[in-house]
Protein backbone atom coordinates (compact mmCIF):
# COMPACT_ATOMS: atom_id res chain seq x y z
CA UNK A 1 0.00 0.00 0.00
CA UNK A 2 1.22 3.15 -0.91
CA UNK A 3 -1.14 5.33 1.75
CA UNK A 4 0.14 5.47 5.41
CA UNK A 5 -0.91 2.02 7.40
CA UNK A 6 -3.23 3.77 11.13
CA UNK A 7 -3.88 -0.06 12.44
CA UNK A 8 -2.25 -3.31 12.56
CA UNK A 9 -3.21 -6.52 14.45
CA UNK A 10 -4.20 -10.00 14.46
CA UNK A 11 -7.46 -11.36 15.03
CA UNK A 12 -10.25 -13.10 13.93
CA UNK A 13 -12.76 -11.91 11.62
CA UNK A 14 -15.70 -13.12 9.19
CA UNK A 15 -17.51 -11.56 6.22
CA UNK A 16 -20.63 -12.53 3.86
CA UNK A 17 -17.64 -12.09 1.04
CA UNK A 18 -16.30 -15.41 2.62
CA UNK A 19 -18.93 -17.23 3.23
CA UNK A 20 -17.62 -19.23 5.75
CA UNK A 21 -18.93 -20.68 8.51
CA UNK A 22 -16.74 -20.27 11.20
CA UNK A 23 -14.25 -16.78 12.02
CA UNK A 24 -10.78 -17.34 10.75
CA UNK A 25 -7.53 -15.64 12.66
CA UNK A 26 -5.62 -13.13 10.03
CA UNK A 27 -3.91 -9.70 9.87
CA UNK A 28 -6.33 -6.66 9.92
CA UNK A 29 -4.48 -3.73 8.42
CA UNK A 30 -6.49 -0.11 7.95
CA UNK A 31 -4.64 2.46 6.10
CA UNK A 32 -6.28 6.33 5.21
CA UNK A 33 -7.58 4.66 2.23
CA UNK A 34 -8.81 0.50 2.77
CA UNK A 35 -8.96 -1.87 4.97
CA UNK A 36 -7.77 -5.05 4.52
CA UNK A 37 -8.65 -8.64 6.04
CA UNK A 38 -5.83 -11.16 5.39
CA UNK A 39 -6.50 -15.25 5.90
CA UNK A 40 -3.01 -15.58 3.63
CA UNK A 41 -0.97 -13.32 1.15
CA UNK A 42 -3.74 -15.35 -1.12
CA UNK A 43 -6.99 -15.27 0.51
CA UNK A 44 -7.55 -11.34 1.13
CA UNK A 45 -10.78 -8.94 1.57
CA UNK A 46 -9.83 -5.52 0.76
CA UNK A 47 -12.86 -2.91 1.81
CA UNK A 48 -12.27 0.48 0.05
CA UNK A 49 -13.24 3.37 3.01
CA UNK A 50 -15.59 5.07 0.59
CA UNK A 51 -17.64 2.07 0.46
CA UNK A 52 -18.61 1.87 4.19
CA UNK A 53 -21.61 3.23 4.93
CA UNK A 54 -22.13 1.39 8.86
CA UNK A 55 -19.88 0.79 11.63
CA UNK A 56 -20.90 -0.56 14.84
CA UNK A 57 -18.79 -2.00 17.97
CA UNK A 58 -20.30 -5.18 19.60
CA UNK A 59 -22.93 -6.01 17.48
CA UNK A 60 -22.17 -9.65 15.44
CA UNK A 61 -24.79 -10.19 12.42
CA UNK A 62 -27.17 -13.83 13.31
CA UNK A 63 -25.74 -14.72 9.87
CA UNK A 64 -22.04 -14.61 11.17
CA UNK A 65 -22.34 -16.80 13.67
CA UNK A 66 -22.37 -16.44 17.94
CA UNK A 67 -18.34 -17.15 17.57
CA UNK A 68 -17.48 -12.87 18.14
CA UNK A 69 -17.34 -11.64 21.80
CA UNK A 70 -15.62 -8.06 21.55
CA UNK A 71 -16.29 -6.90 17.84
CA UNK A 72 -16.76 -3.86 15.33
CA UNK A 73 -19.20 -4.79 12.53
CA UNK A 74 -18.63 -3.15 9.25
CA UNK A 75 -21.62 -2.89 6.33
CA UNK A 76 -19.99 -2.19 3.11
CA UNK A 77 -20.95 -1.82 -0.91
CA UNK A 78 -19.42 -4.30 -3.35
CA UNK A 79 -20.45 -4.96 -7.25
CA UNK A 80 -23.42 -3.10 -6.16
CA UNK A 81 -24.73 -5.27 -2.80
CA UNK A 82 -24.74 -4.42 0.99
CA UNK A 83 -22.28 -6.99 2.81
CA UNK A 84 -21.30 -7.10 6.36
CA UNK A 85 -17.79 -8.42 7.99
CA UNK A 86 -17.31 -9.02 11.82
CA UNK A 87 -13.87 -8.84 13.43
CA UNK A 88 -12.68 -10.26 16.73
CA UNK A 89 -9.93 -9.06 19.02
CA UNK A 90 -9.57 -8.10 22.55
CA UNK A 91 -11.58 -5.67 24.42
CA UNK A 92 -9.07 -2.67 24.31
CA UNK A 93 -7.84 -3.57 20.76
CA UNK A 94 -11.53 -3.39 19.49
CA UNK A 95 -12.27 -0.37 21.52
CA UNK A 96 -9.39 1.33 20.21
CA UNK A 97 -9.57 0.07 16.78
CA UNK A 98 -13.43 0.93 16.45
CA UNK A 99 -12.62 4.43 16.77
CA UNK A 100 -9.53 4.67 14.63
CA UNK A 101 -12.24 3.40 12.43
CA UNK A 102 -14.36 6.17 12.83
CA UNK A 103 -11.84 8.99 12.98
CA UNK A 104 -10.41 7.24 9.22
CA UNK A 105 -13.80 7.33 7.59
CA UNK A 106 -14.87 11.00 8.85
CA UNK A 107 -11.75 13.00 9.75
CA UNK A 108 -11.19 15.40 6.75
CA UNK A 109 -14.76 15.21 5.14
CA UNK A 110 -15.74 18.84 4.35
CA UNK A 111 -18.73 20.40 5.89
CA UNK A 112 -20.95 23.56 5.46
CA UNK A 113 -21.51 24.90 9.16
CA UNK A 114 -23.39 27.40 10.89
CA UNK A 115 -21.78 28.07 14.36
CA UNK A 116 -23.97 29.56 17.06
CA UNK A 117 -27.46 29.35 14.82
CA UNK A 118 -29.05 29.53 17.85
CA UNK A 119 -27.74 30.96 21.04
CA UNK A 120 -30.14 31.07 24.37
CA UNK A 121 -33.65 31.08 22.59
CA UNK A 122 -32.25 33.48 19.80
CA UNK A 123 -31.93 32.65 16.58
CA UNK A 124 -28.78 34.44 15.02
CA UNK A 125 -27.67 35.97 11.76
CA UNK A 126 -24.90 33.45 11.56
CA UNK A 127 -24.43 31.88 7.69
CA UNK A 128 -23.25 28.63 6.90
CA UNK A 129 -19.23 28.41 6.37
CA UNK A 130 -16.63 25.48 4.99
CA UNK A 131 -15.14 23.46 7.50
CA UNK A 132 -13.52 19.87 7.52
CA UNK A 133 -14.37 17.90 10.29
CA UNK A 134 -12.37 16.26 12.75
CA UNK A 135 -13.17 13.57 15.74
CA UNK A 136 -10.87 14.03 18.50
CA UNK A 137 -11.29 12.73 22.30
CA UNK A 138 -14.49 14.20 23.27
CA UNK A 139 -15.13 16.27 21.13
CA UNK A 140 -16.14 17.21 16.95
CA UNK A 141 -13.67 19.53 15.36
CA UNK A 142 -14.68 21.96 12.89
CA UNK A 143 -11.69 23.07 10.88
CA UNK A 144 -11.82 26.67 9.08
CA UNK A 145 -9.55 29.17 7.51
CA UNK A 146 -10.97 31.87 9.56
CA UNK A 147 -10.27 29.37 12.98
CA UNK A 148 -11.59 26.38 14.26
CA UNK A 149 -13.68 25.52 16.82
CA UNK A 150 -14.96 22.31 18.53
CA UNK A 151 -18.39 21.14 20.15
CA UNK A 152 -17.34 19.37 24.10
CA UNK A 153 -19.86 15.85 23.65
CA UNK A 154 -19.68 16.66 27.39
CA UNK A 155 -21.66 19.56 26.86
CA UNK A 156 -24.40 18.29 24.05
CA UNK A 157 -28.22 17.91 25.54
CA UNK A 158 -29.26 16.86 22.24
CA UNK A 159 -29.02 16.21 18.54
CA UNK A 160 -30.38 14.60 15.74
CA UNK A 161 -30.74 14.84 11.75
CA UNK A 162 -33.08 16.16 9.43
CA UNK A 163 -32.76 17.85 5.71
CA UNK A 164 -32.50 21.41 5.30
CA UNK A 165 -31.76 23.23 2.23
CA UNK A 166 -28.72 25.09 1.68
CA UNK A 167 -27.30 27.22 -1.52
CA UNK A 168 -30.59 25.68 -3.08
CA UNK A 169 -29.78 21.74 -2.53
CA UNK A 170 -31.55 19.57 -0.13
CA UNK A 171 -28.66 18.56 2.61
CA UNK A 172 -28.54 15.97 5.49
CA UNK A 173 -27.90 18.36 9.04
CA UNK A 174 -26.80 17.91 11.75
CA UNK A 175 -28.24 19.98 14.46
CA UNK A 176 -26.11 19.49 17.82
CA UNK A 177 -27.62 21.28 21.25
CA UNK A 178 -24.96 21.69 23.73
CA UNK A 179 -23.58 24.85 25.78
CA UNK A 180 -20.69 26.92 25.18
CA UNK A 181 -18.89 29.21 27.84
CA UNK A 182 -22.10 28.68 29.82
CA UNK A 183 -24.47 29.41 27.53
CA UNK A 184 -26.86 27.19 25.38
CA UNK A 185 -26.45 27.02 21.87
CA UNK A 186 -27.43 25.47 18.92
CA UNK A 187 -25.58 24.42 15.83
CA UNK A 188 -25.91 22.89 12.57
CA UNK A 189 -23.55 20.69 10.05
CA UNK A 190 -24.79 19.83 6.88
CA UNK A 191 -22.92 16.94 5.12
CA UNK A 192 -22.67 16.24 1.17
CA UNK A 193 -22.63 12.22 1.93
CA UNK A 194 -25.84 10.98 3.43
CA UNK A 195 -23.40 7.65 3.84
CA UNK A 196 -20.87 10.15 6.42
CA UNK A 197 -23.67 11.61 7.82
CA UNK A 198 -25.07 8.16 9.43
CA UNK A 199 -21.70 6.95 10.34
CA UNK A 200 -21.12 10.04 12.33
CA UNK A 201 -24.74 9.80 13.84
CA UNK A 202 -23.29 6.72 15.08
CA UNK A 203 -20.53 8.01 16.10
CA UNK A 204 -21.85 10.44 18.52
CA UNK A 205 -25.23 8.11 19.61
CA UNK A 206 -22.18 5.65 20.78
CA UNK A 207 -19.82 8.22 22.85
CA UNK A 208 -22.92 10.52 24.10
CA UNK A 209 -24.56 6.92 25.36
CA UNK A 210 -21.23 6.69 26.93
CA UNK A 211 -21.15 10.08 28.96
CA UNK A 212 -25.06 9.35 29.57
CA UNK A 213 -24.13 5.88 30.89
CA UNK A 214 -21.54 7.77 33.35
CA UNK A 215 -24.83 9.53 34.75
CA UNK A 216 -27.22 6.65 34.98
CA UNK A 217 -26.08 5.61 39.11
CA UNK A 218 -27.30 9.40 39.72
CA UNK A 219 -30.22 9.52 41.29
CA UNK A 220 -31.63 12.92 41.06
CA UNK A 221 -34.83 13.66 43.73
CA UNK A 222 -36.77 16.55 42.96
CA UNK A 223 -35.11 18.74 45.03
CA UNK A 224 -31.85 18.30 43.23
CA UNK A 225 -33.49 18.87 40.30
CA UNK A 226 -35.05 22.16 41.47
CA UNK A 227 -31.36 23.22 42.55
CA UNK A 228 -30.03 21.86 39.35
CA UNK A 229 -32.39 23.85 37.18
CA UNK A 230 -32.57 27.02 39.46
CA UNK A 231 -28.68 27.01 39.10
CA UNK A 232 -28.75 26.64 35.58
CA UNK A 233 -32.15 29.05 34.96
CA UNK A 234 -30.41 32.05 36.87
CA UNK A 235 -27.05 31.71 35.81
CA UNK A 236 -24.35 33.82 38.48
CA UNK A 237 -27.71 34.57 40.45
CA UNK A 238 -26.63 38.09 40.35
CA UNK A 239 -25.52 37.11 44.40
CA UNK A 240 -28.89 36.43 45.27
CA UNK A 241 -29.05 33.55 47.90
CA UNK A 242 -30.01 29.90 46.37
CA UNK A 243 -32.49 29.40 49.22
CA UNK A 244 -34.11 32.44 48.70
CA UNK A 245 -34.83 31.80 45.10
CA UNK A 246 -36.13 28.67 45.66
CA UNK A 247 -37.93 29.37 48.74
CA UNK A 248 -35.90 26.46 51.14
CA UNK A 249 -34.10 27.30 54.15
CA UNK A 250 -30.31 27.55 53.67
CA UNK A 251 -28.99 24.46 55.97
CA UNK A 252 -31.31 22.46 53.04
CA UNK A 253 -29.87 24.16 50.19
CA UNK A 254 -26.44 23.52 51.22
CA UNK A 255 -26.80 19.39 51.96
CA UNK A 256 -28.64 19.34 48.30
CA UNK A 257 -25.55 21.37 47.38
CA UNK A 258 -22.92 19.00 48.73
CA UNK A 259 -24.68 15.77 47.43
CA UNK A 260 -24.42 17.54 43.94
CA UNK A 261 -20.93 17.93 44.22
CA UNK A 262 -20.68 14.42 45.39
CA UNK A 263 -22.60 13.30 41.70
CA UNK A 264 -19.84 15.68 39.90
CA UNK A 265 -22.80 18.26 38.85
CA UNK A 266 -21.94 21.12 40.80
CA UNK A 267 -18.14 22.73 41.65
CA UNK A 268 -16.80 25.29 43.92
CA UNK A 269 -16.48 28.49 41.95
CA UNK A 270 -14.74 31.51 43.42
CA UNK A 271 -18.16 33.16 43.66
CA UNK A 272 -19.57 30.63 44.95
CA UNK A 273 -21.40 27.13 43.51
CA UNK A 274 -21.36 26.21 40.04
CA UNK A 275 -22.92 23.44 37.78
CA UNK A 276 -20.05 21.26 35.76
CA UNK A 277 -20.45 21.32 32.56
CA UNK A 278 -22.34 17.76 32.90
CA UNK A 279 -24.39 19.52 35.65
CA UNK A 280 -25.45 22.31 33.10
CA UNK A 281 -26.35 19.33 30.11
CA UNK A 282 -28.86 17.08 33.27
CA UNK A 283 -29.94 20.67 34.19
CA UNK A 284 -31.20 21.39 30.82
CA UNK A 285 -32.71 17.84 30.03
CA UNK A 286 -34.50 18.73 33.03
CA UNK A 287 -35.95 21.87 32.71
CA UNK A 288 -39.44 20.80 31.33
CA UNK A 289 -39.48 18.44 34.51
CA UNK A 290 -38.98 21.38 37.14
CA UNK A 291 -41.26 23.75 35.14
CA UNK A 292 -44.46 20.92 34.42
Amino acid sequence: MSESVIADFVGKFNSEVAGRGDPIRGRIVLSQKRLVLAASEDDKLTIPLDSIFDIAIGQVPPDLGDFFDSTVTIAFERKGKRLVAAIEAGDEKIEKFGTVLFKAVINGTETTVKERARVGGRVTDESFKTAKLFLTPGNVEFRRNDGSFNIDLKTVSDFDRNTREINGKGRPVLTVRHMKDGTAMTTLAAMASNRKMSILGRYLRREYAELMEELKDVELTKDKKEVLVAMYSTGDMDGMPLASILGKDSSQVSMILQDLSADGLVQDGSDGPTLTPTGKVVASRHLEDVNA
